[in-house]
């Protein structure tokens, strides 16, 4: 029982070795504690400190001889008190911090960089959870998804094209590079056809699909399995991708 609440207090081996003679003799000192613990004696000064500043023992310094004694019932008391007020105090400085960082404007031309990797089996989950959240973020610049595709993408996950057409807000629209296909020509007769631009490169085989979409960079690969998605959340590399996406779509 002792030795489970030292160790919820958080006292190493030495701490309890000393601790426990303490409470034991009642009163003893640094040299008798030295040889029953086996321990020298200036680890058991050293070790003795700790205990005193954790409030747990005292020092009788009645005498010509040191003695330790252990703090009783209302000496412990006041550890309780006073950790109390230690955990309000961290609390009221926490508090405040909020209070400073909600005035402190983020920065807009800095992010970390949060990168996600999707496996197989997520995979189709992740873009139904995604696709709002994506739309949010590409309302906040052009509102267009740039890049390019691999038409297996679309021959895998056509019901989910589908589905996040019907729920895409007006402005969104897609620009995208990609293969002549078979799939391609049956998405021609789709009601959001006219939103989704594309230009075929006869010569080009995609064998990925990169999409650029507000603040977000997704890299989809479904040309081989296993299939996975990887999701980069950068404002800044976003925007320098967009610009070249941009730039190719225009002179193409």
């Amino acid at each position: 029982m002792l030795e489970k609440v030292l160790n919820q207090l958080g006292l190493g081996n030495k701490e309890q070795i000393i601790y426990k003679l303490i409470l034991e003799y009642g009163k003893i000192a640094p040299a008798l504690l030295a040889r029953l613990a086996k321990i020298n004696r200036t680890t058991v000064y050293s070790v003795a400190n700790e205990l005193k500043l954790k409030g747990l023992i005292e020092e009788d310094l009645g005498g010509k001889t040191l003695y330790y004694i252990p703090v009783r019932v209302q000496g412990l008391e006041k550890i309780i008190v006073e950790e109390n007020q230690k955990v309000k105090d961290k609390e009221n400085s926490i508090r405040e911090l909020q209070e400073i960082l909600k005035n402190t404007p983020e920065s807009k031309t800095y992010s970390v960089p949060k990168i996600r990797f999707i496996d197989e089996a997520d995979l189709e989950q992740y873009l139904y959870e995604a696709t709002t959240r994506w739309y949010e973020s590409m309302l906040t610049t052009d509102a267009t998804w740039f890049g390019f595709q691999d038409h297996t993408f679309v021959e895998k996950f056509e019901k989910w094209i589908d589905w996040s057409w019907d729920r895409a807000p007006q402005p969104i629209k897609l620009k995208l590079l990609t293969n002549e296909s078979d799939i391609e020509e049956k998405m021609k007769s789709k009601k959001y056809s006219d939103r989704r631009m594309l230009k075929f490169w006869d010569n080009n085989r995609f064998t990925g699909t990169q999409w650029i979409g507000g603040s977000y960079i997704v890299l989809v690969v479904t040309k081989q399995r296993p299939y996975y998605l990887v999701e980069i959340h950068d404002s800044v590399m976003a925007h320098n991708m967009r610009e070249v996406f941009k730039t190719i779509w225009d002179k193409s």
